[in-house]
């Protein structure tokens, strides 16, 4: 018996599958991703910013945090964290979190010409706490999720015309990442806690998130169920402790949702999930004790491209971003060398899909007050 069969015979368990391939199309079964070579090949020296980068990429520092944004006046947050891309016109939209205390939180956006040139940088929610992940909807607003006990979902406009909106309904629970579900028309959650749960949003109306239902995904007997949470408001009880059977993730961490299937990580086992809302049903698709010499650990932010490839960034680790492919091989795509008391966050990519950004939270000084976002360009994949 080869390893890859015997690890996944190993791993099934009653009710549960093992990990799906990542394909465009309807998900096979597959097996956990295995420590491989890189589609895009060896990283390459660090360059003039410090970055590890496969052949024919580079970096750009775009901004740095508590120091103004070239070309506006806006001074850049503090502790950068979960971020995403929205198309604005020609050009595009990247909003970023700032992951600070105590009322210090919030989300900036910057604003790029079709040449990406930066024309504007602004500030879109404030006075918030620990504004860690989040998620875009598809009616194109940024949902920026609370990472502490009882936080709240914030519903935000990258253009920065409309006010914030709190939206009380998606729960108060230690918040970290969301995805839309177009297809179900729902919302994913995750939950950064050691017994956290995976949690849906269902709108009364799906493009308007002011009430709606919480709900819970459960396995009882191997088969999974999602649960309605009676009190979404998570006080005196918290939400993962109200729905008998739920199951526990151990630190919800990304979320990212395509072609059926939301894709989220747990860090406090170095695991990537596969939920196929299909056919409910749910799948490690990545296990740092399930292949040689693991290039992934303290798994974090997740987005993807269009051509099936996974990206996750790390919190510790050796400060990467590995890809993951279609065809299950997991490797590294960008190091960032010098800044281990840093963490990544914050992936996205462009509407085009030819820019990655990303931000390093503490940056070279390991202090939230340090933290710099980064592009990165080259011959991404379009096709497998």
């Amino acid at each position: 018996m080869d390893r890859r069969t015997f690890l996944r015979t190993a791993v099934v368990g009653t009710g549960t599958s093992v990990a799906f391939g990542f394909t465009l199309w309807p998900e096979a079964m597959g097996y956990p991703a295995q420590t491989g070579p890189s589609p895009y090949g060896s990283l390459q020296a660090a360059d003039a910013n410090g970055i590890m980068l496969p052949q024919g990429f580079t970096s750009r520092v775009i901004a740095r945090s508590t120091q103004t944004v070239p070309g506006t006046n806006h001074v850049w947050h503090s502790a950068p964290d979960g971020g995403a891309c929205l198309a604005d016109g020609t050009g595009w939209i990247y909003v970023s979190n700032a992951e600070m205390g105590l009322g210090a939180g919030g989300v900036s956006a910057l604003r790029f010409d079709s040449n990406a040139n930066v024309v504007g940088a602004y500030t879109i929610l404030s006075g918030t706490t620990r504004n860690c992940a989040g998620g875009a909807t598809p009616w194109n607003t940024w949902l920026s999720c609370e990472e502490t006990d009882r936080g709240y979902v914030f519903e935000t406009d990258p253009f920065g015309v409309k006010s914030a909106v709190r939206r009380d309904a998606m729960g108060r629970f230690k918040h970290e990442a969301a995805a839309a579900d177009p297809d179900r028309k729902v919302i994913y959650l995750t939950e950064d806690e050691s017994d956290g749960g995976f949690y849906r949003f269902v709108p009364t109306t799906w493009g308007d998130l002011s009430s709606g239902t919480l709900q819970v995904l459960k396995e009882v007997n191997g088969v999974l169920s999602w649960a309605n949470v009676p009190d979404p408001d998570g006080g005196p009880t918290r939400t993962r402790k109200q729905v008998s059977g739920m199951k526990v993730f151990n630190g919800g961490e990304g979320c990212y949702y395509r072609n059926g299937t939301c894709f989220f990580t747990t860090k406090g086992d170095n695991k990537v999930w596969a939920y196929d809302a299909v056919d409910n049903t749910i799948a490690v698709a990545y296990d740092d004790n399930l292949t040689t010499n693991p290039p992934l650990t303290g798994v974090d932010n997740i987005t993807g491209a269009t051509v099936g490839d996974l990206y996750v960034a790390e919190d510790g680790g050796n400060m990467e971003i590995c890809v993951i492919t279609p065809d299950d091989v997991v490797a590294p795509f960008v190091r960032v060398t010098n800044q281990s008391s840093s963490e990544l966050c914050g992936v996205a990519f462009n509407p085009a899909g030819n820019r990655l950004y990303f931000s390093s939270q503490r940056g070279t000084t390991g202090s939230s007050g340090g933290g710099i976002t980064y592009e990165i360009t080259g011959p991404f994949r379009t096709s497998l």
